[in-house]
């Protein structure tokens, strides 16, 4: 069966999600979420990618990126090809340390684009691992958010941050015990599809922008 059709467009933007095979974990501790995370910052800049939101999860990732050329592929076969690589060498182990290939959606709305980069962050939440995504230190929640992310909700810094901070904390569980929630286990990395109803009323509550994206 021929393989189905993956966009590579100049101006991406794409959620990108990869998991273990087998469901395996990809990182056996803090080393290979360092090692990965500094690799896919190597490829991120010798292509001109610019990295909206990422979680590292143990047996799979989540990515929002954005391409300035036709290189999506590109960039994901030399990521996921060398970090299996060092991963296999450091822990001697052989064969496939990803599970099929990458998925990757094109986003076209902004309340598709904000739903999805709190989507990403709130990963680790939802499996139980963390309370707040500020408490999971693979993820890109505690760094600023980029230009795009904060435009989103005001032109004052100070004020857009204060906003994004909330409108993430909208999306965490009233209560949570770790560990708890079968339905969201760490070896189920479901790409997200935001209903574009929905999620403008969402956006629009948060934010008050336009769901289009410009």
């Amino acid at each position: 069966m021929a393989r189905a059709f993956r966009p590579n467009i100049a101006d991406g933007l794409y959620h990108i999600t990869a998991r273990g095979v087998r469901r395996s974990p990809i990182y056996d501790d803090e080393i290979d979420y360092r090692r990965f995370l500094a690799m896919f910052r190597r490829v991120s800049k010798d292509l001109g990618w610019i990295c909206h939101a990422y979680c590292q999860m143990p047996n799979h990732y989540h990515l929002v990126v954005e391409t300035t050329a036709p290189n999506l592929s590109l960039g994901m076969q030399r990521l996921n090809s060398r970090y299996a690589a060092w991963f296999n060498w450091r822990h001697g182990f052989v064969g496939h340390v990803f599970e099929s290939r990458f998925y990757s959606g094109v986003i076209e709305y902004n309340a598709h684009f904000l739903e999805l980069c709190r989507y990403v962050v709130l990963n680790p939440v939802r499996a139980g691992l963390c309370r707040h995504p500020k408490e999971w230190p693979f993820s890109s929640y505690p760094t600023a958010p980029t230009p795009r992310i904060l435009d989103q909700f005001g032109s004052d810094p100070i004020s857009a941050r204060a906003r994004y901070e909330r409108f993430i904390a909208q999306g965490v569980p009233a209560s949570r015990v770790l560990g708890s929630d079968p339905r969201t286990r760490p070896d189920q990395p479901k790409p997200y599809v935001a209903a574009k109803r929905s999620a403008s009323r969402r956006t629009s509550r948060a934010a008050g922008r336009p769901t289009t994206l410009r």
